[in-house]
């Protein structure tokens, strides 16, 4: 099946584009909108969610969209993944969402 940016679980990051475009008017949405749909093509061609199930999948792109906008993505990641060692949620394999989040972090250059 051809890759969609805009099918689950990229979906989430257009949605966060587009919340960051309507609580900033200083930002462009169709700007945002391609940025994060970048994100969505290197995690695509990167593997990078490729062995998580759908459930966990979906959990690690959500955590991303957060730690995209945050004042340093490439901490936030890492930050995430050590948390989840320590308390994996409702995730099914925790060590792979964590490690989805180191490789995420170093195929952006954060």
């Amino acid at each position: 099946m051809p890759f969609d940016p805009h099918d689950p679980p990229y979906d989430q990051l257009m949605a966060a584009a587009d919340a960051v475009a309507d609580a900033r008017p200083d930002v462009d949405r169709d700007i945002a909108r391609g940025v994060f749909e970048e994100a969505a093509t290197l995690l695509h061609n990167g593997l990078v969610l490729d062995g998580l199930d759908e459930h966990d999948a979906r959990a690690m792109v959500a955590g991303l969209c957060e730690d995209l906008v945050s004042e340093d993505p490439g901490a936030a990641m890492r930050e995430r993944a050590r948390d989840l060692l320590a308390s994996p949620s409702d995730l099914h394999d925790a060590g792979a969402v964590s490690d989805s989040y180191l490789v995420t972090a170093a195929l952006f250059g954060l």
